[in-house]
């Protein structure tokens, strides 16, 4: 099957239309738009590519998902958060959350984060919609995390870990924020081991794709406008 290629503002192809090899590659093209990333984040697709790539757009099937009532706590984890080691913060470096994830999918020399992502989601933390999560140690950056948070769902892009157990401290923390806030599903994008031993499990395309319709609210007239600035 041929991989449709977008236009900037072009809408997105069913998401049934997604190749199984690779797994979830949608389509090619398009833009970073913060119109084009609310769009797709609300169809449960998102961007991945590396530099010198044109823009991917992937649609995985099945889901990794993770419930935040559900996070699995080691014994390990959870005597690290007694101890307090770490200072957490949210949305207090989002740049250097972003820039520190680069390397995470790929090798040094093909990191996934260039320039053109770092403003886009950049834009998106202006709106309040990206966020980020730090864990500090003595005032350096050792870990953390940041997503896209729309209705109730938080959309996960990526974490990292400089120091022991920096991202599951900043996972586990901001669990807590998030279920405050009546956020009930956590998009973990595709299967990893380190994210199934923390609770995620893997759900059909189809029902992800039902349970984003009832979590996150349609965008009024006044949203839309909003979004397109």
């Amino acid at each position: 099957m041929m991989v449709p290629v977008l236009n900037p503002g072009d809408p997105f192809p069913p998401t049934t239309h997604a190749l199984n090899d690779p797994d979830g590659l949608l389509a090619i093209g398009g833009d970073l738009s913060t119109d084009t990333l609310i769009r797709a984040y609300r169809l449960g697709i998102f961007p991945w590519f590396t530099q010198g790539q044109p823009i991917l757009w992937w649609s995985p099937n099945p889901r990794l998902i993770l419930y935040p009532k559900s996070l699995k706590i080691s014994r390990s984890l959870r005597k690290t958060l007694r101890k307090n080691t770490y200072d957490v913060t949210t949305n207090e470096a989002f740049i250097s959350v972003v820039e520190k994830c680069g390397p995470k999918r790929h090798n040094e020399n093909e990191s996934w984060i260039n320039d053109e992502m770092i403003t886009a989601y950049e834009k998106l933390f202006d709106l309040g919609i990206a966020k980020s999560v730090e864990t500090w140690l003595n005032g350096e950056l050792v870990g953390g995390l940041y997503g896209v948070s729309m209705g109730g769902v938080f959309f996960g892009e990526s974490m990292f870990s400089l120091a022991p157990d920096a991202s599951k401290v900043a996972l586990a923390t901001y669990v807590d924020v998030l279920i405050k806030e009546n956020v009930t599903l956590i998009d973990c994008q595709v299967y990893s081991a380190h994210l199934s031993s923390l609770g995620g499990e893997m759900v059909d395309r189809l029902i992800f794709e039902q349970m984003l319709t009832e979590l996150i609210p349609a965008l009024d007239t006044q949203e839309y406008k909003s979004i397109q600035l």
